[in-house]
C-alpha cells in the first residue's frame, strides 16, 4: 500500500473536521440535539409537531452543500467502482446498520464519541473494524 501524494490534503482535511466539529457543537449549544444524521432523516419519517422545518433544512443542507461549492470551485471528479445495484444494496446494509446500532457515523463517532459515550465508543469500534475487515475482503481475498 502508498499514499498517493498528490491527492494527500491534510490541510483541507484538517479544516474540514474542524468545520464538522464547530457545526455539531453549535447544533447541540444551540438546538440541545445531537447531529445524528440518520436519527435527523428517521424523524422525517413520523414527523412530530415543530419538527420538520429544521429536518428539512438539515437535510437539504446536507444534500445542496456540494452543489454550493462548485459554484465556488471545480469539484473533484468521483469514480464509484460498483455498479447501481451494489450501491441500492450498500445503501440498504448501511440503513439497516444504522437501526441496530441505534444511531449513524455522525451520531456515533462525531457526536457520541466527543460525549465520551461508552456506546458510541462501542459502535464506532464496531463499524470501523466491520469497514476495515470487508475492505481486505474485497480487495485482497475478492481481488475486486
Amino acid at each position: 500500500m502508498s499514499i498517493d501524494w498528490n491527492s494527500f490534503t491534510p490541510w483541507s482535511s484538517l479544516a474540514g473536521g474542524a468545520l464538522i466539529g464547530l457545526a455539531t457543537a453549535m447544533f447541540v449549544l444551540l438546538n440541545g440535539r445531537i447531529a445524528g444524521v440518520s436519527g435527523i432523516l428517521a424523524g422525517l419519517l413520523r414527523p412530530a409537531r415543530g419538527e420538520i422545518a429544521w429536518r428539512v433544512a438539515f437535510i437539504g443542507g446536507l444534500i445542496l452543500a456540494a452543489p454550493a461549492y462548485g459554484l465556488l470551485t471545480a469539484l473533484p471528479s468521483v469514480r464509484i467502482d460498483a455498479g447501481y445495484g451494489m450501491l441500492v444494496i450498500a445503501g440498504l446494509l448501511v440503513g439497516v446498520g444504522t437501526r441496530y446500532g441505534a444511531g449513524c457515523t455522525s451520531g456515533h463517532g462525531v457526536c457520541g464519541l466527543s460525549r465520551r459515550s461508552p456506546r458510541s465508543l462501542a459502535a464506532t469500534v464496531a463499524f470501523m473494524a466491520t469497514g476495515f475487515i470487508t475492505v481486505f475482503i474485497v480487495r485482497h481475498l475478492l481481488a475486486l
